[in-house]
């Protein structure tokens, strides 16, 4: 294996493709590297809403569900000839998020959560890392969740695929980074986004008690922090304080967290008994 030197990513040149890039984390985050110079090209599932947003940043765009890892591939393939250019920066944004009682939740739900926040990277990832690879030169930026540093109440199908993104995340950095390729992985808590808004529709109480009052980040803070961590060759992007605790100080934070949490979920199931 032949080492490469790192050397700061050129971003106003650089050919950026963003999955989810139609809308929330994804779109801010192409507007702010839009504004840079960055060639964009934008990936999501829905036609109206991913043609408007390609529109805002001047960039290439397909309709593809990041699941099918043959249309995935085709799509990101058909953006670098159409941009003339290869994937320099890759940003995996595209996401879904069910919570909802373990007990009640269908094997749908743990099977599509694993298929779209996982393997919808994996695809993207698999695609564009043998170029970057190959000419010593790219950043990968995936994409994962709070919920992907400590379990939470009502997120049993969602947090384990966002653990998998941190893991596959971890290992690429060891393999990637000695070849030249930037490898960072984002964990934003509750973001407002017309993600968060589905995901409210199905939240159990206890899930809410257990996110208490915390106002969620805008995704342009979300953006701004993806970005930097862009620039400085960051590996755990954290978008506010308290994520950045977590991430830091998880191991001995988890014991004190999860009695908090307990005494909510508690207090939560009194009330209902008590109604």
């Amino acid at each position: 294996m032949r080492l490469r030197n790192t050397r700061p990513l050129d971003v106003g040149s650089a050919h950026v493709i963003v999955t989810g890039g139609s809308s929330g984390i994804g779109l801010a985050t192409a507007r702010l590297l839009a504004a840079r110079g960055a060639k964009l090209s934008l990936i999501a599932r829905g036609a109206e809403r991913l043609e408007a947003a390609a529109q805002t940043v001047s960039a290439a765009s397909r309709v593809v569900d990041v699941a099918d890892r043959a249309a995935l591939t085709r799509a990101i393939t058909e953006l670098e000839a159409e941009q003339g250019q290869p994937c320099d920066i890759l940003i995996t944004s595209a996401g879904l998020a069910r919570p909802g009682h373990f007990l009640e939740l269908s094997d749908e739900v743990f099977r599509q959560m694993m298929e779209v926040d996982y393997f919808g990277t994996l695809y993207a990832l698999r695609a564009v890392a043998p170029g970057m690879v190959e000419r010593g030169y790219g950043s990968v930026v995936a994409v994962s969740s709070a919920a992907g540093l400590l379990g939470i109440f009502g997120y049993s199908a969602y947090a384990p695929a966002k653990f998998a993104v941190r893991g596959l995340m971890e290992s690429l950095r060891a393999e990637l980074v000695p070849r030249g390729v930037h490898v960072g992985v984002v964990f934003p808590p509750d973001v407002d986004t017309p993600q968060l808004a589905e995901e409210n529709q199905w939240k159990p109480e206890e899930t809410r008690v257990v996110g208490g009052t915390i106002k969620p980040l805008t995704a342009e803070r979300v953006a701004a922090a993806i970005v930097r961590g862009i620039d400085q060759r960051r590996f755990m992007i954290c978008p506010d304080l308290g994520t950045r605790a977590l991430a830091r100080f998880g191991s001995v934070l988890m014991p004190f967290l999860n009695r908090e949490f307990d005494r909510r979920v508690r207090a939560v199931h009194r009330s209902t008994t008590r109604a």
